[in-house]
């Protein structure tokens, strides 16, 4: 069996939401909330977090030993250097790659996309269910094998590759890797529940108080009919924008540069 570990990418430094990974939400920080959704996962044999050497994500440091959870220190301005060094550390032959932003993780999706790498093993470096999306916005979740994460590391020329780790599997170099994507049955891309601005942290407070979510029973389409159900909740962060680096390309030729 694969040793399959998923690495947990935060740092305090935010320029909408400071120190947004460690905010609470009814007691708790964005950490707790995901690693206790993580935890739930089937197809994952450990949880690392990845943060950098730099003093001012010392706090996240200080979480992670307090949760028994692995800290990893590494790079602060090349994150997929950092991912390269955690992976190793880890031991790691499957790397499943979350950002702290997302403390809604759903474990039931992160379980499906892992399945979608291993279970294909011999046609497929990289599952996710970002390439065509179809679940909201902040259930993100990345699968690669340990080997396509050198390779990243091997062809990642520009900043934004060496800053968002995946660019080039999914936008700069595609050609070059075998892909597969998880999609679900119905689109609920529409919904935003990733936290990036004081909005979206107002949004999963309101969510909180709605649905008690210290229940950990739910599942991520549990909120999706809460949430279609109360239009005034969805609207609470529904003017935040969403960047995605699958974009890049395209941004880097409208400014004159290349992405390649």
């Amino acid at each position: 069996m694969f040793r399959r570990v998923v690495i947990v990418q935060a740092r305090m430094a935010s320029r909408r939401l400071p120190g947004k990974v460690l905010c609470e939400v009814a007691g708790r920080s964005l950490l707790d909330w995901q690693l206790s959704r993580l935890r739930r996962c089937r197809q994952v044999d450990d949880i690392w977090v990845a943060t950098t050497e730099g003093a001012g994500d010392e706090p996240i440091a200080a979480w992670a030993q307090a949760a028994g959870v692995t800290c990893f220190r590494g790079a602060a301005d090349d994150v997929l250097a950092r991912y390269v060094a955690a992976a190793a550390a880890a031991r790691a032959e499957v790397v499943v790659r979350i950002t702290a932003d997302c403390p809604l993780v759903d474990p039931q999706v992160v379980d499906r996309v892992v399945s979608e790498l291993t279970s294909h093993a011999a046609d497929c470096d990289y599952a996710s269910n970002v390439l065509a999306r179809t679940f909201p916005r902040g259930l993100d979740v990345e699968a690669f094998w340990v080997d396509v994460l050198h390779r990243l590391d091997r062809l990642a020329g520009t900043p934004e590759s060496r800053e968002h780790v995946t660019v080039a599997v999914r936008s700069e170099r595609p050609e070059v890797f075998l892909r597969r994507n998880v999609r679900d049955d119905v689109d609920n891309s529409d919904l935003r529940w990733t936290v990036d601005a004081p909005a979206d942290l107002e949004f999963l407070t309101a969510l909180h108080a709605a649905m008690d979510l210290r229940d950990a029973g739910w599942n991520y389409r549990d909120l999706v009919r809460a949430i279609r159900a109360n239009p005034q909740l969805r609207a609470l962060n529904s003017s935040c924008q969403t960047w995605d680096p699958i974009s890049l390309p395209a941004r880097a030729a409208q400014r004159g540069g290349t992405a390649a």
